[in-house]
């Protein structure tokens, strides 16, 4: 398959410019080295622990590092303290030592990120549970990591509705009592790169949650590679760093996701300070603490970034305060983009996609607006110290320009799936390969998207696997079939829609279904369309529904809020 973008001379720019900065003596300097038995590319230049950040951190000083729109402000020496203090309490007072698993369910808050640091120095194990989640939903987390303690705020508290059958901290509560001692110091545990640090819950096809386990190499990888992408984009340009701290970020990205815990690392590990609005995210509050903290560079979900363009109080900002606008989550939806180009013209062709998941490390490849403009199903080559290739289903590895699975292996893909074998078994193959579960190709290096992983729909940069839905819908007594895909959503990217069979005679409404998965299911995983048939769902000759035939139907035929 040819595309413009073969023979293009930037094309060999680009990877003459990842040849340079991975040089021996560069920052970027790329070697083998040995990792979990396989021998793979790793930078020189890197961090050995999350520790190691947190104390090299401190040379920042006064500086604020996390700023929260409630007022509290902490620096980057106060969050070294903060560390010690949490670090010793855990340790002294609730026995937590090095693989011991401590969760959180909680909002976003300073002792989210508090705890976040403390965990990370007693190479412990933090758990991030989604705070969105159901007290059903919480209770399979909890079953599965079987954490030695539990954090979590009131609201979580009340939503679990009983005893979670572990050791409870209760954040408004207890954990100033974390902060008292002023005197502690970190602890001193020997943290190797990969030891787990944290279990990151996926969306399971079986109703149950799968954890990702991600050790300090994975995370501390994860950095360096945004950093690189950066450090190529500069030198490109033929431009160096400005001096002084990084631009100021506006982060609403739940702590949960791997793009907020990205970002609490990275704010450390830049050195520059971020701002995080508390609660359910409000778009003219974010807005004016844009102003009122300088922020220049937004960040969030798509719904996230869709709410600040179209909200009024944008017209009081000086639209040359912003120099950067950036996606997580999901990819990055064209009406998104035009919106944004529209509202800060110096801002157009700055646009660019990564490729990558949990299970990968974050980040696989990526590729820049001009690629993005010439082929749109171009993610770009692979990052340094990453590989990937395409295989079938045989795992039989294809020649260039056949479409097939897509695979990545490097030194920071995941641990694993705990206690997970099934989901091992299918997504972790030998040599530290990771079957991605999407579909594409690759041609003279870069590596194109066919498809997205099968069903798997992306609201508002949540995934959900709509196994899960259909599972919950089939346990109503007037329930056939039912059949659970994404449409498309100008501001959430996608939302969930569900063609339901019911039974001849039922009287079941719509409101009905949506009631009837708020009992089980968090609210982003609530159908907003919902379809109620009496005939059959389309089906191939081997008994598979045909959603692609359920998608193509009108969207009159939909019920909607």
């Amino acid at each position: 398959m040819v595309t413009a973008l073969f023979g293009d001379p930037r094309v060999s720019e680009f990877k003459q410019a990842t040849a340079a900065l991975v040089a021996p003596g560069q920052h970027y300097e790329v070697v083998d080295d040995e990792v979990l038995g396989q021998r793979l590319p790793v930078f020189v230049n890197r961090p050995r622990s999350l520790r190691d950040i947190l104390v090299d951190a401190t040379e920042h000083g006064d500086r604020d590092a996390y700023v929260f729109d409630d007022g509290r402000r902490i620096s980057f020496v106060e969050i070294e303290r903060q560390a010690a203090a949490v670090a010793a309490a855990l340790r002294d007072r609730h026995g937590i030592g090095p693989g011991d698993r401590i969760a959180i369910c909680a909002a976003n808050s300073p002792e989210w990120i508090q705890l976040f640091w403390a965990v990370a120095s007693l190479d412990a194990v933090l758990v991030a549970m989604n705070g969105w989640w159901t007290g059903g939903e919480m209770r399979n987390a909890l079953e599965l990591a079987e954490p030695a303690l539990l954090l979590m705020d009131e609201k979580r508290l009340a939503r679990l509705d009983g005893d979670p059958g572990v050791p409870v901290l209760v954040i408004e509560r207890d954990f100033a009592s974390l902060l008292e001692d002023e005197d502690a110091v970190l602890p001193d545990t020997p943290i190797a790169e990969d030891d787990p640090f944290m279990l990151i819950f996926t969306s399971g096809t079986t109703g149950r949650p799968k954890a990702a386990v991600l050790s300090h190499r994975t995370v501390i990888g994860y950095l360096m590679l945004q950093g690189f992408i950066a450090a190529r984009g500069m030198h490109l340009a033929g431009r160096t760093p400005p001096p002084g701290p990084p631009t100021v970020r506006l982060t609403p990205f739940p702590l949960f996701h791997v793009s907020g815990l990205g970002t609490v690392v990275s704010t450390l590990l830049q050195g520059g300070t971020t701002v995080w609005p508390l609660g359910r995210f409000d778009p003219e509050k974010a807005i004016e603490l844009t102003m009122k903290e300088n922020i220049g560079s937004w960040g969030g979900a798509t719904t996230h970034v869709m709410r600040l363009l179209e909200s009024p109080a944008i017209e009081q900002l000086d639209v040359r305060q912003i120099v950067q606008v950036g996606v997580g989550g999901s990819a990055t939806p064209p009406e998104l983009v035009r919106r944004t180009e529209a509202r800060f013209p110096h801002l157009v062709g700055t646009f660019s996609t990564g490729y990558g998941s949990t299970e990968t490390g974050g980040l696989v490849s990526w590729a820049p607006n001009w690629m993005l403009r010439e082929a749109v199903d171009c993610v770009g080559p692979a990052l340094p110290t990453v590989e990937i290739r395409i295989t079938d289903d045989y795992g039989e590895v294809l020649p260039d320009g056949e479409e097939g699975n897509i695979e990545a292996r490097s030194s920071i893909v995941m641990l694993g799936y705990w206690r997970n074998d099934e989901a091992n078994r299918d997504t972790m193959r030998a040599d530290r390969w990771i079957r991605t579960g999407d579909f594409g190709r690759i041609e003279d290096e870069l590596l194109f998207i066919a498809s997205r992983r099968r069903d798997l729909i992306i609201r508002g940069g949540e995934n959900i696997y709509p196994f899960e839905i259909e599972n919950r819908i089939e346990e109503h007594p007037d329930v056939v079939e039912v059949a659970v895909l994404g449409v498309d959503h100008e501001v959430l990217g996608q939302e969930v829609s569900a063609v339901v069979v019911v039974r001849d005679g039922a009287g079941l409404t719509a409101d009905e279904v949506r009631s009837w998965c708020a009992e089980a299911l968090a609210s982003y995983k609530i159908p907003t369309q919902v379809d109620l048939r009496t005939e059959p769902l389309p089906r191939n000759a081997t008994g598979k529904v045909m959603k692609h035939v359920l998608a193509g139907q009108s969207d009159n035929s939909f019920v909607e809020d």
